[in-house]
């Protein structure tokens, strides 16, 4: 069986420092209103939380972005990651309307969608993804998935987020205590 790449993330200990996201801008060099990576704010009535996510691309195990592009932009690759070729890209956006978590980002002055390529130049050179390697707090990891689950323990969706059972993502989460089911 092929591997299968994927992200762990720490919500319980995340606190929303945003220099993973900040981290990815720089790496990938994206436009001012493009952001592979997104620091998300999740908050409960009761009790009373307040919890961030950062999320980036969930590599799926069924992605919809490739599924629904009409031109083919989108392969996965045999390590999992959900890669698009910028090239085939004719801005319809059909990517950001299928995928779940809004990680396609379309932008304008170009004209054509992007989204995370897990750092594939620097996966290619050993290297960690770049958001992984600049959180501060080590709530962050990447690897081969398998290897995640046995050594964190987590979900794939808890409330407001889209049900795993759409595109079964590639991520860990520890989710912070009010949002534990």
């Amino acid at each position: 069986m092929a591997k299968q790449v994927g992200f762990y993330m720490n919500m319980a200990n995340c606190y929303g420092c945003q220099t993973c996201q900040v981290a990815c801008k720089s790496e990938q060099q994206t436009a001012p209103a493009v952001s592979f990576r997104r620091v998300r704010q999740f908050n409960n009535d009761y009790p009373v939380m307040h919890a961030t996510l950062s999320m980036g691309c969930n590599h799926c195990e069924k992605p919809q972005c490739l599924v629904n592009c009409p031109v083919g932009a989108y392969t996965k690759l045999d390590n999992g990651i959900v890669y698009q070729d910028h090239s085939k890209c004719i801005g319809c956006r059909m990517c950001v309307m299928a995928c779940p978590y809004g990680v396609p980002q379309y932008d304008p002055e170009e004209g054509k969608t992007s989204k995370c390529s897990y750092c594939k130049e620097r996966i290619d050179q050993g290297l960690q993804p770049r958001c992984v390697e600049a959180c501060p707090g080590g709530n962050l990891a990447a690897g081969d998935l398998e290897e995640l689950k046995a050594k964190y323990s987590g979900v794939q969706e808890f409330p407001g987020m889209p049900a795993a059972a759409i595109t079964n993502p590639s991520i860990i989460i520890n989710p912070a205590k009010a949002f534990k089911k």
